[in-house]
């Protein structure tokens, strides 16, 4: 296994080794917690095990699906909001040459519904006109807004270019079992289904066909990204990788210290997506009871030039866990010029790999003296595998820090607020009520 490695001694001057061993016991329960599902939210614990027991026709069976949506499409539509999206996109990201979308020449994956942007959607089907497409529709009830607006557009698309019958065929669903909308369409249409499993929540899905039959399409190694994650959750529930542990208890001593803030922080721009996706996995998850630590993501050394400045000497409410990539896939070298007018010339012949490590651990030193503590997570490379390691460490991370916390990691309450009055606001037959309350407050 290709170890990812967790070094938390730049947090040693705002809080003591014997503040991190103290929170030992609470987090053995909260371990405890998850492998034998005694804990809050009990009933969402699928992902625990699922890398250790995806069968390995299952993925066969995706990569199958996969290799037929690239056959018929030039361009494939993931449609799907929260961890319906940003898992796939994440690792997608990670793995792709950054100026395709595809490592080699070949179908296009595209994003779909994580939004209700008008010119978005608009200019998505401007782009799909006359391309060859298809679509990848993930809801479990098939009646969340922002993915239900964007499949009754694109499908409505692709059926008045092909007729219904063969868009059927460029259409796969993956949704509950046997309730919802998207089951009953996918059953009428003949749609190719895969399961979202009652047990395995949207953020804790990327390990699922969810983000694993987009991934496959994209042409990556879904059984290398899985085989990861299963190296990784034997590691981790057997105690012989306490990497998720360490990460786990040092934050959550940080937070009582006062640091509320968390700022992940990558030097690859690759992962930028990876970011995005865990901010949802931890916001989600602790953000409740009003506790939690903040989850906000900067990429370095880019943002440096905006938000280093603050990082640096604002508030000391923050820390920071820096995700840094020990290998890089290609190699460069900054070439020597006569004139070095640029005066770069005393680093001329060094990788640029270097400078960038060079700008990280500067950074990093900084920081800790100006009194943000800082965590380091070293990924031995972006590969599959290691990626899918990096997925369940953050996910059994998550499921520890939230137990620490005293809170259900596995619901999300308050995200039902918003959808009440955005219902009642377009008058949603079934909230005439909340229509009556919320018009009696503007």
């Amino acid at each position: 296994m290709e170890k990812i490695q967790v070094e938390n001694n730049g947090v040693l001057s705002t809080i003591s080794k014997a503040d991190i061993e103290a929170l030992k016991p609470e987090g053995a329960s909260a371990l405890a917690k998850l492998i034998d599902g005694t804990g809050a939210g009990n009933d969402f614990l699928g992902w625990v095990k699922l890398p250790s027991s995806t069968p390995a026709s299952l993925l066969d069976d995706i990569n199958a699906t996969a290799a037929q949506l690239r056959d018929l499409c030039e361009v494939v539509v993931a449609i799907g909001i929260g961890g319906s999206y940003l898992g796939a996109k994440a690792v997608i990201e990670a793995l792709s040459n950054s100026f395709a979308a595809y490592r080699n020449e070949g179908t296009k994956v595209l994003f779909a519904g994580q939004n209700i942007g008008e010119d978005y959607l608009a200019e998505l089907q401007d782009y799909l006109a006359g391309k060859k497409f298809g679509i990848i529709v993930i809801s479990k009830s098939g009646t969340t807004t922002e993915p239900a607006i964007a499949f009754r557009i694109l499908k409505e698309q692709l059926e008045k270019e092909l007729g219904r019958e063969e868009a059927n065929k460029r259409i796969v669903a993956i949704t509950d079992a046997k309730r919802g909308a998207l089951r009953s369409l996918a059953t009428t249409e003949g749609y190719k289904t895969y399961v979202i499993d009652d047990n395995v929540g949207g953020r804790f899905s990327v390990l699922s066909p969810v983000g694993l039959l987009p991934i496959a399409v994209a042409g990556y190694d879904i059984h290398a990204l899985i085989k990861g994650a299963a190296d990784m959750e034997a590691a981790t529930l057997s105690g012989a990788c306490d990497a998720a542990m360490t990460y786990a208890l040092t934050r959550n001593a940080l937070y009582r210290a006062g640091k509320k803030i968390e700022i992940l922080v990558n030097y690859n721009p690759k992962l930028h997506f990876f970011g995005e996706w865990w901010k949802q996995l931890y916001g989600e998850s602790e953000g409740k009871d009003h506790k939690g630590i903040f989850p906000a993501a900067v990429d370095n050394t880019t943002d440096l030039h905006s938000m280093g400045q603050w990082i640096q000497d604002g508030e000391r409410t923050i820390f920071e866990t820096v995700i840094t990539v020990a290998k890089a896939e290609r190699e460069l070298r900054i070439p020597f010029d006569e004139a070095n007018l640029d005066g770069l010339n005393y680093i001329a012949g060094k990788r640029i790999d270097e400078v960038n490590k060079m700008a990280e651990l500067g950074t990093r030193i900084a920081h800790i003296d100006g009194g943000v503590p800082n965590l380091t997570i070293t990924l031995p490379a972006l590969s599959e595998y290691c990626l899918g390691s990096l997925i369940y460490f953050f996910e059994a991370a998550c499921g520890i820090s939230g137990y620490i916390l005293d809170v259900n990691p596995f619901n999300q309450p308050g995200v039902e607020d918003y959808k009440r009055n955005m219902f009642a606001l377009l008058e949603k037959p079934g909230y005439e009520k909340e229509t009556e309350a919320i018009r009696a407050k503007l």
